[in-house]
């Protein structure tokens, strides 16, 4: 039993006891039951922990994509191995800092989830070390050198001490942001050692980034104002001339970029 869990059920048995003496025997059994299910609560409450899913997001199809155990699903992109720069650390997939920037770790590069994804609500948590970089990134395709080349960001900084924050236009470099091409608005980032929420909800070519609760991006994929913002961006210049098409389907990654940077409670719903 957890200490905190002990000294609650303590605390309610003390209160338990002072009713039942001032009340009488008659309603010992009433209140007995009460506590033992307040007590039932607050067990059930301890045991609840991170990487799982609740009987509700079962029911409604949601799927862990990491159990906070293993890496099963993962692997490296375009490779079929899971790089040793990654762990498992604090029940979350870790990246171990190299400071060798987008290059990666020499062992470590983007990983992948095995299957590609088309329609889908992506919920996970992530946490940066201090002047940390990486990113969440989504229907990319094993194309290029480096999957963002092909995949929508959504970036993963810590703002007050990365200089990526004060790069880009009007902050779309800054955390929940559609990297370089739209700012997440509003900017809630809780800091770096600390765990922010995700969601990524892609529907067709309609796409939305939520952050820590807050709907802080949404576009269309294909759209005039899409064209206009990758013409103006770092895309124009990747040999990718197609990259505003980006595909209706593939594959979700989490970037190595040489920093130390946590994710866990990764979870999905596809949607038809």
């Amino acid at each position: 039993m957890k200490k905190s869990l002990f000294i609650g059920f303590i605390a309610l048995t003390a209160i338990y006891a002072c009713n039942s003496e001032k009340k009488g025997n008659s309603e010992e059994s009433a209140d007995s039951t009460s506590t033992e299910e307040v007590v039932e609560e607050v067990a059930v409450e301890e045991k609840a922990g991170p990487n799982t899913l609740t009987a509700k997001e079962k029911e409604d199809g949601w799927k862990l994509l990491f159990d906070g155990k293993t890496t099963e699903g993962w692997r490296g992109y375009q490779k079929e191995s899971f790089p040793a720069a990654w762990n498992i650390d604090k029940n979350a997939i870790h990246i171990q800092g190299s400071g060798r920037g987008e290059a990666g770790a020499q062992d470590g590069g983007d990983i992948v989830y095995e299957k590609e994804f088309a329609d889908f609500h992506l919920k996970l948590e992530w946490m940066v070390d201090s002047a940390a970089n990486s990113g969440i990134l989504y229907r990319g395709k094993e194309k290029f050198d480096y999957i963002w080349k092909t995949a929508p960001e959504m970036q993963v900084l810590d703002n007050k001490h990365h200089p990526d924050a004060k790069l880009g236009k009007n902050g779309n470099r800054k955390a929940g942001s559609l990297y370089d091409l739209i700012a997440a608005d509003p900017q809630n980032f809780k800091g770096h050692g600390t765990w922010n929420q995700a969601e990524v909800i892609a529907k067709g070519n309609d796409i939305v980034h939520i952050q820590n609760g807050d709907t802080v991006v949404q576009y269309t994929i294909g759209s005039d104002q899409m064209a206009n913002l990758i013409a103006n961006s770092k895309w124009a210049d990747i040999g990718n001339d197609d990259w505003g098409n980006i595909a209706s389907k593939g594959f979700i990654a989490l970037q190595d970029h040489g920093d130390d940077v946590w994710f866990r409670n990764i979870k999905i719903k596809e949607m038809k």
